[in-house]
């Protein structure tokens, strides 16, 4: 196929990433109703630190909550965050995603306090947070920038409020290192320029 028969126009990109990310905030909800209606049986597949066969969990805590508010407070920046990153391609939102979430959850594991439970789409929400803040940026991109300007007028301050180690019941060591990842990201997965920017 030519380059042209392969080009997603910006309007197929924008529905592709809109179903995507309306389709993963959907999944969480439908979670904690399973989680609420099994009596909280899917809790126990967050990260309890420095426990080896919790690493099995890294993946899963960051689809899984404790309760209905929290995935009500992660919806809408995963929804919009998640859509703007997912506009540069959804191969390669996908692999942003999955690297935020490894780094994200090995981190967790690693240095969060003993005896804690974390789970929630938090870390990758910080880490898309810290990936469109400077990806734009990286890449030389206008429209890039523009949206990572967008996002931490937006998001700054609940960002910066979230870093504080000073909260209870919040892992801002999962927040702290998500936005670690996710800034990486943007270096590990820049495009280099003369490359097709239309990914699927």
């Amino acid at each position: 196929m030519t380059g042209k028969e392969l080009e997603w126009s910006r309007g197929d990109r924008a529905k592709a990433a809109a179903k995507l990310m309306v389709g993963w905030v959907a999944l969480l909800w439908l979670l904690e109703v399973v989680d609420v209606a099994s009596g909280h049986a899917l809790d126990g597949l967050g990260i309890t630190p420095r426990t080896p066969s919790e690493l099995i969990d890294v993946v899963p805590a960051a689809f899984i909550h404790f309760g209905f508010a929290h995935v009500a407070a992660n919806s809408v920046p995963l929804l919009v965050m998640g859509f703007l990153a997912a506009l540069g391609g959804l191969r390669r939102f996908a692999a942003v995603c999955a690297l935020i979430i490894v780094a994200d959850g090995l981190g967790v594991w690693l240095i969060a306090p003993a005896h804690t439970n974390t789970a929630g789409a938090s870390g990758l929400i910080f880490g898309l947070f810290g990936y469109l803040l400077v990806s734009g940026f990286v890449e030389r991109r206008p429209l890039g920038v523009l949206a990572g300007l967008l996002v931490a007028a937006v998001w700054g301050t609940s960002i910066l409020v979230g870093l504080a180690p000073t909260q209870t019941g919040v892992s801002w060591q999962g927040h702290l290192l998500g936005l670690v990842a996710g800034v990486a990201t943007a270096f590990v997965f820049k495009r280099r320029a003369g490359r097709g920017v239309v990914q699927v």
